[in-house]
């Protein structure tokens, strides 16, 4: 692992290009709701629950990450947080994903998930964040 001497993030690859931390969570906690909070609080617990996890905020989203980033949290909404699972594969049968799409220049297809309610995060949830994880691992 390499080690930004700067922001002390680990990365996967040497001399990884990142946003040495311009932003750190509370600029993405600022402001939002409560519901938002404790939506967020709920995913980083069931992510806890299944192994250890790290969040990294950037300018635009917040990654979670193990040995590599493996989702991302690309929005807090009044009353929402939408996550993103960057996928080998489309997981189109499912009920979770309000979209999926191919990346762009990779292999990788992302697949949405928008969480209004902490009983969002169900068992097929739970299997996709814990399939998230592994990759990350």
């Amino acid at each position: 692992m390499w080690i930004c001497p700067l922001c002390s993030q680990e990365f996967v690859n040497t001399n990884q290009v990142h946003s040495c931390r311009d932003k750190d969570l509370a600029d993405f906690l600022n402001g939002k709701t409560q519901h938002t909070i404790d939506l967020f609080d709920h995913l980083v617990n069931e992510y806890k629950q299944i192994g250890n996890v790290r969040l990294h905020p950037a300018k635009s989203m917040i990654s979670f990450a193990a040995r590599k980033r493996f989702a991302y949290i690309i929005q807090l909404g009044k009353n929402f947080v939408d996550v993103v699972f960057p996928f080998k594969q489309a997981y189109e049968d499912n009920l979770c994903f309000n979209k999926i799409k191919p990346v762009p220049g990779s292999d990788d297809y992302n697949h949405h998930f928008r969480m209004y309610f902490k009983d969002d995060i169900n068992d097929e949830v739970k299997m996709y964040m814990k399939i998230a994880y592994e990759s990350g691992c």
